[in-house]
């Protein structure tokens, strides 16, 4: 995993996916739902659950909404059905893409998804096409821009509470675990007052895929087609940046 810092990618992006602030809640929302879905509705016992809610409150988020997506993804609140679709496919240059989606209307989404890769270079595979070039995992940052943050000591305390390697890139802490062991990493490292600069279960690549510069324009044009969906959660590639 070393060399392949995930959190540079997270960050190169970050500042697009901020300026589409229309967008911004609605995914909040359905990130919570998941985690409420899956997890159950305690934040105190469901790190997932408590990480999306941090994040919505950073970004203002009212409560009455986070509230609300909670009891609609428990059974508490009438609202729209959501299902969980994920979706396979090759970009440019053969790059893997998984794409996870959230919606309440599967026809509109699969429309909207196939048009993507068929408009930027890409084509849509069948289940399972792509997803064997993945390992799913637990994935944790904490950032240590300051150098505040012992090396020794982080990677002691994620391997106790559970942790499967932890890397160094950039001024963060990169941490990976079992989907199983996730929630109970998450917790641990929060008791011991490290700061989560991001953690979700997510898709890791196992080899990474380099473009021509031309190449990697036209992925990168594909994964923000992709993005501009309101029913896109989120986009995995294995696409090696030349930046």
């Amino acid at each position: 995993m070393a060399g392949h810092s995930k959190w540079k990618n997270i960050q190169k992006r970050k500042n697009a996916q901020d300026a589409k602030k229309g967008k911004i809640f609605m995914r909040h929302a359905k990130d919570i739902y998941i985690a409420a879905k899956s997890g159950g509705g305690d934040i105190e016992t469901n790190a997932a659950l408590r990480t999306a809610v941090d994040k919505a409150k950073a970004d203002n988020m009212p409560n009455d909404n986070i509230e609300r997506n909670i009891k609609k993804a428990t059974g508490t609140l009438d609202g729209a059905t959501y299902e969980e679709i994920t979706y396979e496919g090759y970009g440019p240059g053969g790059v893997a893409v998984i794409v996870n989606v959230l919606t309440d209307n599967k026809n509109r989404t699969a429309g909207e998804i196939r048009h993507a890769f068929k408009k930027h270079g890409g084509n849509l595979g069948e289940n399972g096409s792509v997803s064997f070039m993945f390992d799913r995992k637990g994935y944790i940052v904490v950032e240590n821009e300051d150098g505040s943050i012992d090396e020794d000591s982080i990677t002691l305390d994620a391997l106790e509470a559970g942790a499967e390697d932890v890397s160094v890139d950039d001024g963060a802490y990169e941490i990976y675990t079992s989907p199983e062991d996730y929630q109970d990493v998450v917790s641990y490292l929060e008791e011991q007052s490290y700061k989560l600069a991001d953690a979700e279960v997510t898709y890791i690549p196992q080899n990474y895929n380099p473009l021509s510069s031309e190449d990697e324009e036209k992925m990168m044009k594909l994964v923000d087609a992709l993005e501009e969906s309101e029913d896109v959660q989120d986009v995995h590639h294995n696409l090696e940046s030349n930046e």
